[in-house]
């Protein structure tokens, strides 16, 4: 069946293996005959490498993203008693690790173009107890990490970057996560750099602090069999690292993909009812995902599962409104923003192997649905 009327996935991760797979093989001999599976040369070498790519000192391999996060937080001393300010419009771990911690979220609502935080709602929210404030560059477009730096500094806060989404953006010319105390990283296969499984990264200008997460991340080993506090093991792998540097090798190449395929959504759904991805001024959208926004999505989602067309619907329940945190006392209308952007968002396939006649279909779908 054709791409002009076959299915079309939301991802596609076997094509970029078959790109890889000679060379992915040949690392995983290399790594197999030194005998060195976690913590080894390939991670040290993937550390040095993305570090300089983000224009970072320091960067430290993680078992996920999540304990990116978490660990993020720890490291700063954020615990029971403390406030982190966040968004509800984002993936739960976001929130999870601020409690994982002992801390309690405070949400503000976001901005309906770049679907960021508010940043006038984060200056408002900040109080005696407040430790950090924890922004997401939420599907891959950067927050506006100049006016939220400043703003943290003079109120005397951290800031923690998830820039789980958004590998490759920027703010401005510099890379997200090299903003914050620390920004923090996802490989989860789904993402601009995805692993063959899990795998994560935190990045930071402040030396001590990674010093004491390489700790924690090791069960808060000071040397073999000596801890010097309670840590976890959140190591990345020797294999998942020699796949990320492979693919970081091509990470411009993967972006630069992705904005080709933004572009023809662009040009393919103007004029329609609904509400395309903003683009940050002066900076780079990462385009993890392509989300609109229309007050007609269950007509479009109808019309794409009709078609065998992939999509995603993200995030369908902001986290201020969902059970886990009904304690929290966040009523209904409380965050007007990302509730209605809750009711209307829809992204779509995106990646750099999506053929431009499978994006003509996608966006032939979607105008017949609303015509």
């Amino acid at each position: 069946m054709s791409a002009l009327n076959g299915p079309v996935p939301m991802l596609a991760l076997g094509a970029e293996y078959a790109e890889l797979e000679g060379e992915w093989f040949a690392a995983l001999r290399e790594t197999g005959r030194r005998g060195s599976f976690v913590l080894g040369p390939q991670v040290a070498a993937f550390e040095r490498e993305v570090a300089d790519y983000l224009g970072v000192p320091h960067a430290v391999g993680l078992a996920n993203g999540t304990d990116a996060l978490e660990l993020s937080l720890r490291a700063l001393d954020v615990g029971p008693g403390d406030e982190v300010i966040t968004t509800p419009f984002t993936f739960f771990a976001t929130a999870e690790v601020i409690s994982r911690v002992g801390a309690r979220p405070v949400f503000v609502d976001i901005e309906a173009d770049s679907f960021n935080l508010d940043l006038d709602q984060v200056a408002d929210a900040i109080g005696p107890r407040t430790r950090a404030v924890l922004p997401v560059h939420l599907f891959g477009h950067p927050v506006d990490m100049e006016a939220l730096t400043a703003l943290a500094g003079a109120r005397g806060v951290a800031v923690v970057e998830d820039c789980a989404q958004a590998f490759g953006a920027r703010w401005g010319e510099r890379p997200v996560g090299g903003f914050g105390d620390t920004g923090c990283f996802s490989f989860y296969p789904t993402k601009v750099l995805g692993g063959y499984g899990d795998g994560g990264l935190l990045v930071s200008r402040d030396a001590d602090l990674v010093a004491r997460v390489r700790r924690l991340r090791n069960h808060g080993a000071e040397g073999p069999f000596l801890h010097a506090e309670v840590g976890c093991n959140s190591r990345l792998d020797e294999v998942q690292a020699a796949l990320l540097r492979l693919k970081l090798r091509r990470i411009e190449q993967a972006l630069a993909g992705r904005a080709r395929v933004a572009a023809a959504y662009d040009a393919g759904l103007a004029g329609l009812p609904l509400t395309l991805p903003a683009r940050p001024a002066g900076g780079r959208h990462a385009f993890n995902l392509y989300t609109l926004r229309s007050p007609h999505r269950e007509r479009i989602r109808a019309a794409l599962v009709q078609a065998g067309i992939g999509h995603a619907v993200c995030y369908p329940a902001p986290l201020h409104r969902q059970a886990v945190y009904a304690a929290l006392g966040y009523g209904p209308g409380s965050l007007p923003v990302s509730e209605r952007l809750a009711e209307e968002v829809i992204s779509l396939p995106i990646y750099p192997e999506l053929a431009d006649a499978q994006v003509e279909r996608v966006c032939r779908v979607i105008r017949a649905a609303l015509a």
